[in-house]
């Protein structure tokens, strides 16, 4: 899949940074939920309040463990990304299930089609302003009552990632301010079920607290 006419650049730098540095991405985070307690706690929390069975995207999947980790809790999750290089490892790493490639802004699904919708640090390539359709495009996929969980760094200053890994590539990781992320749910008809603010992890290398948001359809 490539870029519809007129795609914004944002789209288009993002797939090409992580298809640079999709292999060593891959390698570098694989098994690092095993040091994440707490992330994972949440997430089994999510897969109890989605409901064993029931149909959710991992949206912004990168190589899949997330995805993995859903699927082991007993959700009937597929993965989508907008990197083809990504979807490529997500495959490879987790045979029998089903990824796919493609922008969170324009998701190939009917409305109401999932119970669940994850965006694990996905949405942090999405320019502010581009934020509420994001957000009106995650509750069209969701049937009302359906759970999303919303990751993402905390804070108002974005990172730079210039030449990870010695690839030729940059790009700008947004934080977000926690109160305005879930005052864009609620305009996107949602109503906010959870929220976790987690102090930054030294031994993981974490420099900001990391937020993490439940919402619920209405």
């Amino acid at each position: 899949m490539t870029d519809s006419p007129g795609a914004p650049g944002f789209l288009t730098a993002t797939r090409a940074f992580y298809d640079a540095i999709a292999e060593d991405y891959a390698a570098g985070f694989r098994g690092s939920y095993a040091a994440r307690p707490l992330d994972r706690a949440l997430l089994r929390a999510y897969a109890e309040l989605v409901g064993p069975g029931r149909p959710v995207a991992d949206l912004g999947c990168g190589p899949g463990e997330v995805t993995g980790l859903l699927a082991a809790l007993g959700l009937d999750v597929y993965g989508l990304d907008l990197s083809p290089a990504m979807v490529e490892i997500a495959r490879r790493e987790n045979p029998g299930l089903r990824f796919e490639q493609g922008s969170m802004l324009e998701l190939p699904l009917p409305d109401g089609a999932l119970a669940g919708v994850v965006s694990w640090y996905s949405s942090i390539h999405t320019p502010a302003d581009r934020l509420p359709a994001l957000f009106r495009e995650y509750r069209r996929v969701l049937a009302p009552g359906g759970h999303l969980l919303l990751a993402f760094q905390a804070g108002d200053r974005p990172r730079r990632h210039d030449q990870p890994w010695g690839h030729p590539v940059t790009l700008d990781f947004q934080r977000r301010d926690p109160d305005h992320m879930a005052t864009l749910l609620t305009d996107a008809d949602f109503t906010l079920v959870s929220r976790t603010i987690r102090e930054p992890d030294e031994n993981l290398g974490e420099p900001v607290a990391q937020a993490f948001l439940f919402a619920r359809a209405r």
